[in-house]
């Protein structure tokens, strides 16, 4: 299923505190052209984009920021 997912990218965001707030948060993720994959952890408060090429850190911070949430840190 990760077949050409070759980018990995780890997102720290702030404010999820259920995971009503993890499904808000992955939801939003996956709708960015080019994402193959997200997982996203409430107790490292991370989520672990894969894609297949590489994902501007702005689309990121914005689809987060659209979910309500704020991306502190992008590695």
């Amino acid at each position: 299923m990760f077949f050409g997912s070759k980018i990995k990218k780890t997102v720290h965001v702030e404010g999820m505190t259920c995971q009503h707030c993890v499904q808000h948060v992955k939801k939003s993720l996956e709708g960015i052209n080019g994402v193959s994959s997200v997982k996203v952890d409430l107790n490292s408060k991370t989520a672990v984009i894969k894609s297949s090429n590489d994902i501007d850190d702005d689309l990121i911070k914005t689809a987060v920021k659209d979910a309500g949430y704020e991306v502190t840190k992008i590695e």
